[in-house]
C-alpha cells in the first residue's frame, strides 16, 4: 500500500515536471514581436477598438453578457489566428493574412454594430 502511494507520487511529480519543461520550451520557440509592424498594429488596434465597443455596449445596456461573450470569443479567435500567422513569418503578417483577418474583423464589427443599434 505504501509503495503504491510512493509510486503514484513519483509518477505525478514526473508528469508535472515534463509538463513544465515542455511549456518552457514552447514559450522559447515563439519569435519576439516586431515593434511597429503596420499590419500587426492595425489588426491589434481594431481588436482593441472592438473590445472597447463591446464593453461599452454591455455598460450601456445595448448588449447582454451572452452577446458580448460571443463577440469576445470571435475576437479571441481572430487574435489567435493573428498570433499563429505572425509566428510563421517572424512577427510579420503577409498582405493575404492581413486581408483575411480584416475581413473577419469587419464581420465581427458589423455584428457588434447591429447588436448595439438593434438593427
Amino acid at each position: 500500500m505504501k509503495a503504491n502511494l510512493i509510486s503514484r507520487v513519483t509518477l505525478m511529480t514526473l508528469i508535472l515536471s515534463a509538463a513544465a519543461a515542455s511549456g518552457a520550451a514552447m514559450a522559447q520557440a515563439e519569435p519576439a514581436p516586431v515593434p511597429d509592424h503596420p499590419r500587426v498594429n492595425e489588426v491589434n488596434q481594431r481588436l482593441d477598438n472592438q473590445q472597447n465597443r463591446t464593453q461599452q455596449g454591455v455598460a450601456d445596456g445595448q448588449m447582454n453578457a451572452r452577446q458580448a461573450g460571443r463577440d469576445e470569443q470571435h475576437d479571441a479567435n481572430i487574435a489567435q489566428r493573428e498570433s499563429h500567422d505572425e509566428a510563421e513569418h517572424g512577427g510579420h503578417l503577409t498582405k493575404g493574412e492581413d486581408r483575411r483577418l480584416n475581413k473577419s474583423l469587419n464581420r465581427n464589427s458589423s455584428s457588434i454594430h447591429k447588436q448595439r443599434t438593434g438593427n
